[in-house]
C-alpha cells in the first residue's frame, strides 16, 4: 500500500479543528463538574498572543492596522490536536 503525502495546510486545518472541538469539550466538562481541583485542571489555560486589552496598532500614515488575537490552549485542545495529527496520520 503506498502513502499518500497530505498537504501541510489539510494537517494544519484538522489540528486546528482538533484544538477547537477539544477546547468546546474542556468547557463543556469545566460547566459540569463541581469546583474542585479536576475542574481547574481542565479549565486552566495558556493563552498565546497579543494581549486583547493592549492591541498592537500599526500607523502607516495612509493606513492604520490594529491587530490582535489570543489563541488559549488547554489540556483537552492538546488532545484534540494529537487526535486530529494520529488520524491524519
Amino acid at each position: 500500500m503506498a502513502l499518500r503525502r497530505r498537504s501541510w495546510s489539510i494537517v494544519l486545518f484538522a489540528v486546528l479543528i482538533g484544538a477547537l472541538i477539544g477546547s468546546a469539550l474542556g468547557e463543556l466538562l469545566g460547566a459540569i463538574l463541581p469546583q474542585g481541583v479536576v475542574k481547574e485542571f481542565f479549565l486552566r489555560a495558556v493563552h498565546l498572543g497579543v494581549d486583547p486589552d493592549k492591541p498592537l496598532h500599526l500607523n502607516l500614515a495612509f493606513l492604520i492596522l490594529t491587530l490582535g488575537g489570543v489563541l488559549k490552549v488547554n489540556v483537552l485542545s492538546l488532545l484534540g490536536m494529537a487526535l486530529a495529527a494520529y488520524l491524519m496520520k
